[in-house]
């Protein structure tokens, strides 16, 4: 029979106490939970007011009496033990008694990996995997880098392909999406959230296990082979994580010691209305300290290469979500949550100090200032943001018939006046294929070739606007369904010639972009962008420059009519020939053929003022990429 001693193989000092109060710790994985050696397991967790504390599991019969743990001291609310016999892979939980005498079984929140859902046990567990991705690890800097190429390819792990009707395992998934995402020349690939959920349906963002990927896919050395084939592929990782808000399942974090020990007790501050989900207390230390653990587990356990940082929104504002006289206001008596603030930039300023070479991304919908500015100049310390305005107004200008688009241009072109505030992703996410709002192509309106074409005009413009680029799975080949997470993604329409063309498109669209300078370097700058001519709202036709850091420069041009126009003036900044690079009316795509035959004399006729011009001939719902004869076509 296993038996408990008093915490004589704790791998924690005097020094893990003092940072855990202090909210700094950033390591606490290796302090708190389960530490497995050859003799058994150190168990140590945090519930300051339980009355007492039992580990349970296989290795006790799960008896409440075998185990109990320990009080480390008299300040830090941490119990703690020595349990010999306790093996890899055994189940275990702990037995919580709360000051009124009532009992619950929790799982550990620092566990590795977990219990088969709908069943919610932790597991012991010793991670051992041995990394092949020391290439991609020196030279990932430069991929990651701000004036890098970056294309993400966002993914629904259950649901992007299921072999036989079920759900994939991490390394059956890897080979087949690393080829497929290699294919399509994406360069990173970003998963929803993979953090264990008790909830399938939650796609992840309601999660309980913040240190474990879920077991539905395999072992965590398994999701270690995932990323570690992605990184063989030159393909960067980046997670979906979720600070904002967990769960109020029973075995989880909610009142984990029977008072409210994550989140806050006042329903005004700690119960999220719309989510129906709790809310961190970022005003706890020891909470800050938990979370910017798990940040970090993942990147230094897992090689990462950024954390997406869900709902930030929801952080920032103490009022978000809820009505008048629903929430407190900060001590200033505003609604900004200063404690949120505090934690955010001290999340980042620890991931660039441990991991200068990842990114962390922001998914903030609100005009809050600087959130990709370092916190030394006040912002919130973000390498990027998702730019939801350019989201929202280029898909309102989109679904209007393309007759009454001239009446809508200034959605199409109000982007570019703050584009360079912050250090944008432009998204086409899960989010707007969801909840009734059909797939992306069923928001071009026409015809099939009308739609078709209009997907290819979005992607064209999208890829050619300042910015880096991320789009949810299934809209690269133009899925019709509505994204569900039960099932795959229509791969049968992949046969189809139209679907087929957009996906060639895409392909095209992110190797011409990765190897373009002109398409990525100055992303973040206003001098790597330059408008020909932005008010032609009568022919709702779009012009601009990109530009390189070393000067070279690339033309882009986007019909969002049906109609092909002819002799088309537009001013240029060089003399000679233009090259046409990219066309997505071109027949391989699904296209009409239209174009200028791949090549455009500059004539010395003045024009937007630029003293040369070329006239084009532009496609029906066309976007053309040309560069000068002296400048390299990037493909």
């Amino acid at each position: 029979m296993p038996n408990t001693k008093i915490g004589t193989r704790s791998p924690l000092t005097e020094h893990d106490i003092y940072l855990f109060r202090e909210g700094s710790h950033g390591r606490l994985y290796d302090k708190l939970g389960c530490r497995l050696d050859a003799d058994g397991a150190h168990f140590a967790v945090w519930a300051p007011n339980a009355r007492a504390v039992a580990v349970i599991g296989e290795f006790n019969s799960w008896r409440g009496d075998a185990n109990a743990l320990q009080p480390r001291d008299d300040h830090s609310g941490i119990w703690e033990g020595d349990v010999e016999g306790a093996a890899h892979g055994d189940i275990y939980k702990y037995r919580v008694v709360r000051n009124d005498g009532s009992v619950i079984d929790k799982a550990d929140p620092f566990a590795y990996f977990a219990e088969l859902p709908p069943s919610t046990g932790s597991r012991a567990w010793r991670m051992e995997y041995r990394w092949n991705d020391g290439e991609w690890m020196e030279r990932r800097a430069r991929a990651n880098a701000l004036d890098a190429p970056t294309s993400i390819y966002e993914v629904h792990l259950g649901s992007w392909r299921r072999p036989d009707g079920r759900l994939p395992g991490y390394r059956e998934i890897a080979p087949l999406l690393a080829q497929y995402v290699a294919e399509c020349g994406f360069t990173h690939v970003e998963f929803m959230p993979v953090t264990e959920h008790p909830f399938y349906g939650s796609w992840g963002y309601q999660t309980t296990g913040y240190f474990a990927p879920t077991s539905r896919y395999g072992t965590p050395e398994d999701f270690m082979f995932l990323v570690d084939t992605l990184h063989l592929a030159g393909i960067g990782v980046i997670l979906d994580w979720v600070p904002s808000h967990f769960p109020s399942d029973a075995h989880g974090l909610a009142e984990f010691d029977g008072t409210y020990l994550y989140e806050h007790a006042d329903p005004r501050q700690g119960y999220h209305p719309e989510w129906h989900s709790c809310i961190f207390n970022y005003g706890r230390h020891e909470v800050c300290a938990f979370l910017l653990s798990s940040a970090l587990f993942w990147l230094d356990r897992y090689h990462v290469d950024g954390l997406r940082v869900d709902a930030v929104a929801s952080m920032l504002y103490l009022d978000y979500g809820r009505k008048h006289g629903e929430w407190i206001p900060n001590p200033h008596g505003g609604r900004e949550n200063l404690e949120a603030v505090a934690f955010l930039r001290r999340l980042n300023e620890a991931v660039y100090r441990d991991h200068p070479d990842v990114q962390t991304i922001a998914e903030e919908s609100t005009a809050w200032p600087m959130v990709s500015r370092p916190t030394w100049l006040g912002g919130l310390g973000f390498g990027m943001k998702w730019n939801m305005g350019w989201m929202h107004d280029t898909l309102d200008y989109l679904r209007h018939d393309p007759l009454y688009r001239r009446h809508h241009h200034g959605r199409i072109t109000f982007s570019l006046v703050y584009a360079f505030h912050e250090n944008f992703v432009l998204p086409l996410s899960h989010d707007e294929v969801v909840y009734g709002k059909g797939s992306l192509i069923g928001k071009m309106p026409g015809d099939s070739w009308v739609q078709f074409a209009g997907m290819r005009s979005l992607f064209g413009y999208m890829w050619a606007h300042p910015g880096k680029k991320l789009l949810f799975m299934g809209g690269e080949f133009g899925q019709r369904r509505e994204w569900t997470h039960e099932g795959e993604l229509e791969w049968w329409v992949t046969m189809q010639p139209e679907h087929d063309g957009l996906r060639r498109w895409v392909a095209d669209l992110n190797r011409f972009y990765r190897n373009e300078p002109a398409l990525h370097e100055l992303d973040f700058e206003g001098g790597g962008f330059q408008w020909v001519d932005a008010d032609d709202s009568d022919d709702s036709v779009l012009s601009f420059l990109r530009k390189s850091r070393d000067g070279r420069t690339l033309l882009v041009v986007c019909n969002f009519t049906p109609v092909l126009r002819a002799n088309y003036i537009l001013g240029v900044p060089r003399p000679g020939a233009w090259h046409e690079v990219l066309n997505s009316d071109a027949t391989v795509y699904g296209g009409s053929g239209a174009g200028n035959l791949g090549v455009v004399e500059a004539t010395p006729v003045s024009a937007h003022g630029h003293f040369h011009s070329l006239t084009l001939t532009l496609p029906p719902l066309g976007v053309l990429f040309l560069v000068p004869e002296d400048g390299d076509a990037g493909l």
